[in-house]
């Protein structure tokens, strides 16, 4: 394989002292006036040797982080920042206004959108660095499977490894390899931004200092709908609710004959337009337990699989839109523009049920073979197969299953205040505790993972108003629509709305073109709204190395275009 020509692992001569004056320079712009202590410097050395960098610069480390040395790139950021943090921060002036307010940037008067971007740029440096470590993130999660493989690779050898030196089962059990589980964090995707987040600091501290840094995490970053998510995930999860929802749609499944076809088509239309009233990442929960259950686990091909949960995705990034407390990106311009449930249902909640509707018929009708191949490998299963606990068909006695929802319910109503839905679910576990007999185990983990995902990156978005509010405003209403929706699938699309709002002077055209733009690519990407992660979450194991970034947008394709043409070709049409 050729290698970059962004990597060498020797250099001599001139280039040697190209790529230490460029080292160097990196350094000095982390650390400021303070010097590397020898050992430190001496293991950044040896990382750069093994990273084989020339230079610091966007294309060497794009390269790095796709690269199977993408793990050495979060450990030279922690070399830095301890050292950092221990001298007391960077060199950089202090600043309290960060990241600094868009009415208080100096643009230039009549410039057009490159000039603006320039000037905010050399008014801050940091705004290029910060969106810089943004995009490696971005990058990083395109090399999320190979990283799992490699991970994979590891531990398997480590075992084999026992095993010949006779170890027993239970020592291999207990005795996991370090690396191994080290390529396998950093390959997990909702784990990547939270990691980056690391190189945020970093550079930071860099520029400013660590108090800069402190005081931006605990009183500008509002992580409020991380801690929802993990809450409303981990009770929409669990069984008297998830067996709610499966009565209900298996009643409209029934006038399909109750078969698979007949399942994904009421999953796929109901859950998403239920997320408008139990929100968004509950609905997403409830779809895809549920999908996992009369779909997924009935082998799928690789393009009917992408196409579905690029259909979810979609969906429920729309489904949300019938009321305005439901779908983050609405609930971000809500008090704001004034919008409230009536508007919602008026401009478009109706348009959301059609485009809905239509790209569920037309994937259907695209994959209508494929639902028999499902059928025919569905028949070949083994009636003796035992059933395993978790899919037990024991009836739940109804005041479990009205507890529970009392539970979302106090939940969803105290969305915006963190120590009484936190409150409410320690009482919520209490009560699965005392009510085991007709539970599953209540699972932690996956929610835990989809909130420091979302964590991570509200973080790094935080720090990318800087360019995205500028696009933002320079465009008419249709421009505005399709950007919205390619600006989401590369940030969250609650943070383009919020962003919307700080824009003076949009008009009301401009205003629903934003939104529906940012809800329309919702499903674009994992990163595009905050629920798709724990769709990914509780399905990635039916994707073998786990989705696929690309595989993904293609699957989600059809259906935006047919949600753009809905809410944009109504909107012209109706005027």
């Amino acid at each position: 394989m050729r290698r970059n020509p962004s990597f060498r692992r020797r250099s001599s001569g001139a280039s040697a002292n190209r790529t230490r004056r460029s080292s160097i320079a990196f350094r000095d712009q982390v650390l400021g006036s303070h010097s590397l202590p020898v050992p430190i410097q001496k293991m950044l050395d040896g990382i750069e040797r093994q990273l084989g960098i020339r230079d610091w610069n966007l294309s060497t480390l794009a390269a790095v982080a796709l690269s199977r040395r993408a793990w050495m790139i979060p450990v030279l950021f922690v070399l830095l920042a301890g050292f950092v943090i221990a001298a007391g921060g960077g060199g950089g002036t202090v600043e309290t206004n960060f990241p600094i307010a868009l009415e208080d940037y100096n643009d230039p008067e009549g410039g057009g959108i490159g000039s603006i971007l320039a000037s905010r740029i050399a008014e801050s440096p940091f705004n290029l660095v910060g969106s810089l470590v943004f995009l490696l993130a971005i990058c990083h999660t395109f090399a999320a499977a190979p990283l799992t493989e490699k991970a994979h690779h590891i531990k398997h050898h480590h075992e084999e490894e026992l095993r010949k030196a006779g170890k027993s089962e239970e020592f291999i059990k207990n005795s996991p390899s370090f690396k191994a589980e080290l390529f396998h964090f950093i390959g997990e995707v909702e784990a990547i931004f939270g990691i980056w987040v690391i190189a945020l600091m970093v550079a930071i501290m860099g520029f400013y200092d660590w108090s800069t840094f402190k005081d931006y995490i605990a009183h500008t970053v509002i992580y409020i709908e991380p801690m929802f998510v993990v809450v409303i995930m981990a009770i929409a999860s669990t069984r008297p609710i998830v067996k709610l929802a499966e009565q209900i749609m298996g009643r409209v499944a029934a006038f399909g004959q109750s078969t698979t076809q007949a399942w994904w088509f009421s999953i796929l239309t109901l859950a998403p337009l239920l997320g408008s009233f139990i929100t968004e990442p509950a609905a997403m929960t409830i779809a895809a337990l549920l999908l996992a259950k009369q779909f997924y686990d009935y082998n799928p091909s690789p393009k009917f699989a992408y196409g579905t949960i690029g259909l979810l995705f979609v969906n429920v990034s729309v489904g949300g839109t019938l009321t305005h407390f439901a779908a983050p990106p609405v609930l971000m311009v809500a008090a704001p523009w004034g919008w409230d449930i009536a508007f919602m249902m008026v401009n478009f909640g109706w348009k959301a049920v059609i485009g809905v509707v239509v790209a569920n018929i037309l994937y259907y009708i695209i994959f209508k073979n494929e639902f028999a191949n499902l059928k025919k490998s569905d028949s070949g299963e083994s009636a003796d197969t035992p059933a395993k606990w978790e899919d037990r068909e024991d009836p739940i006695p109804g005041w479990v299953t009205v507890t529970h929802l009392l539970f979302m319910a106090w939940t969803v109503f105290n969305a915006h205040y963190p120590p009484l839905f936190i409150g409410g679910f320690l009482f919520f576990i209490g009560f699965t505790m005392a009510s085991k007999a007709y539970q599953n185990k209540l699972e932690i983990k996956g929610p835990l993972l989809v909130g420091f995902f979302l964590a991570g990156l509200v973080t790094h978005g935080g720090v990318q108003g800087w360019w995205i509010a500028p696009v933002l405003q320079s465009l008419s209403e249709l421009p505005l629509m399709i950007g919205a929706t390619i600006l989401t699938a590369f940030n969250d699309n609650a943070a383009i709305t919020y962003l919307s709002t700080l824009v003076p002077g949009f008009t009301d055209g401009q205003k629903y073109a934003v939104v529906a733009g940012a809800v329309t690519g919702g499903g674009l990407t994992v990163i595009a709204n905050a629920p798709n992660p724990a769709g990914q979450s509780i399905l990635s194991r039916y994707f073998p190395g786990g989705v696929n970034p690309a595989n993904l947008a293609m699957g989600a394709a059809i259906p935006t275009v047919i949600m753009g043409v809905s809410y944009m070709g109504f909107y012209y049409l109706l005027g």
